[in-house]
């Protein structure tokens, strides 16, 4: 009875801790950047700057010094998993938004005071009726590509690549969210190895990287007394003499409790009787798929589809205050220019190249130029911009900074012209009525338009 209350007073705590920082988020955010260095007169697409070589892979870090994603308050990384690749178990200090690029594994991650529902039972050697469990954890996720996978700040978590191929994420850190009340450094917590042993390679100043595991800071002693075990093992733990780095490669493959991947699909799982608040928090989906064709929010046979992910469709972001995206654009198909009202936009280029052009308060385009696979544009909100896919088409993942992103656009069925009088727009652009006619039902798309041949000023690499 009272580890069932210990439960229900931990989750409820949680719960709570979810709400608030849910409720001055936004505010804080909207205050650092009204503080903030934000002048933006120049945004770039950047690659990453710093990468840290492990035994089963690598960690590649954008430069959050930079003024884009300073101003935003995130910071990105890339990191890619090896066949039969472990990553370390470890938590960071804010919000983290992660889509899979490529690959599929396993995940875990460990939230305080919710119930160890995987067992793996096993007979006991005395033949007593009954089972005895050798191991207890939290439940395990599958990932595969297209996955959008939300980490709460402070969670310990882990993944596993259990595929053939390699495994790729990318990873945004909302360290202007008040869940981080540090400064806007992502700081990153291993649980295990010695991750700064890894071959560090530098790609411009060095801004950040991998630190050693939180045990190698507390004594021998002290360990082996927390643990109840002998200092040689304690000893183990601080990994100071582990040379893998932050991703290790499991000779054996990784085994764990896992059930089919068609069970884990299924119907909600019953966890016996409670007071419904370790199902909202111990039980709260984290996982989305994006990928699917089929659950487009916007499809255009002849330009694309867009594909969003936000509070209402997975609604634990509500306390993240992040959701997501997915354009597909085909070749020379537009995305209308639109703005996000209330929200940055980090968009992370996954395949083919296009055209982005994006304008400030002032009329002033701040990015006007090509992108490709493996850059990242920052667009902060409010900022206009407008996607025009290359010969190869152009498709993107984008991490908007509140729970449910609100596009505006600026052309099409639901653009901000169509709802304007005839008259309006005839006044302010100096046009005939005619004309203006012409230009308010030129487009009968909502978001993604089918693009002709013609060739702007900029060439496609």
């Amino acid at each position: 009875m009272a580890a069932k209350i210990s439960l229900s007073v931990l989750s409820f705590l949680l719960l709570v801790t979810f709400a608030v920082s849910k409720g001055s988020s936004q505010k804080e955010r909207q205050a650092s950047w009204q503080k903030g260095p934000c002048d933006i007169t120049r945004l770039n697409a950047q690659q990453a700057s710093y990468s840290h070589e492990s035994e089963g892979g690598v960690s590649e870090f954008w430069d959050h010094n930079s003024d884009d994603f300073q101003c935003a308050g995130v910071s990105f990384r890339r990191v890619t998993l090896r066949s039969r690749a472990l990553l370390l178990p470890l938590y960071h200090n804010s919000h983290s938004f992660l889509y899979v690029l490529k690959g599929r594994g396993i995940f875990g991650l460990m939230v305080s005071g919710c119930p160890e529902t995987y067992e793996s039972p096993q007979q006991s050697e005395e033949g007593i009726q009954g089972q005895r469990f050798t191991d207890r954890h939290q439940k395990i996720g599958n990932l595969r590509e297209g996955d959008v996978l939300a980490i709460p700040a402070g969670a310990p978590h882990w993944a596993y690549n259990t595929g053939d191929q390699e495994l790729v994420v990318v990873i945004l850190q909302d360290n202007a969210n008040n869940a981080n009340q540090l400064d806007r450094n992502p700081r990153s917590f291993f649980l295990a190895g010695n991750p700064q042993r890894g071959q560090e390679q530098q790609h411009g100043p060095q801004t950040q990287h991998e630190s050693g595991n939180v045990f190698r800071g507390i004594g021998a002693e002290t360990l082996a007394e927390v643990f109840q075990t002998d200092i040689e093992t304690a000893k183990k733990l601080q990994s100071e003499n582990d040379g893998r780095g932050a991703i290790v490669i499991v000779q054996k493959g990784l085994q764990v409790i896992q059930p089919p991947l068609r069970e884990e699909h299924g119907g909600r799982q019953e966890h016996g009787r409670g007071n419904g608040l370790e199902e909202t928090i111990c039980t709260a989906k984290l996982r989305e798929n994006l990928d699917q064709a089929s659950r487009a929010d916007v499809y255009n046979p002849r330009a694309g589809r867009f594909s969003t992910v936000n509070s209402f469709t997975l609604p634990i972001l509500r306390f993240f205050q992040l959701s997501a995206a997915r354009g597909v654009l085909y070749k020379n198909a537009i995305m209308s220019p639109h703005w996000y009202g209330n929200a940055h936009s980090i968009n992370y280029i996954t395949r083919g190249n296009g055209r982005i052009q994006v304008v400030n308060h002032n009329g002033h385009a701040v990015f006007d130029d090509n992108v490709q696979e493996g850059q990242v544009v920052v667009v902060p909100q409010n900022f206009a911009v407008v996607k025009q896919a290359g010969e190869q088409g152009l498709e993107w993942v984008e991490f908007n900074t509140n729970d449910n992103a609100m596009i505006n656009t600026l052309s099409g069925q639901t653009s901000a012209l169509r709802g304007l009088p005839v008259d309006v727009i005839s006044n302010a652009y100096q046009m005939s009525r005619e004309e203006a006619q012409r230009l308010k039902m030129s487009r009968q798309e909502t978001l993604l338009f089918s693009g002709s041949s013609r060739r702007g000023r900029v060439a496609y690499a």
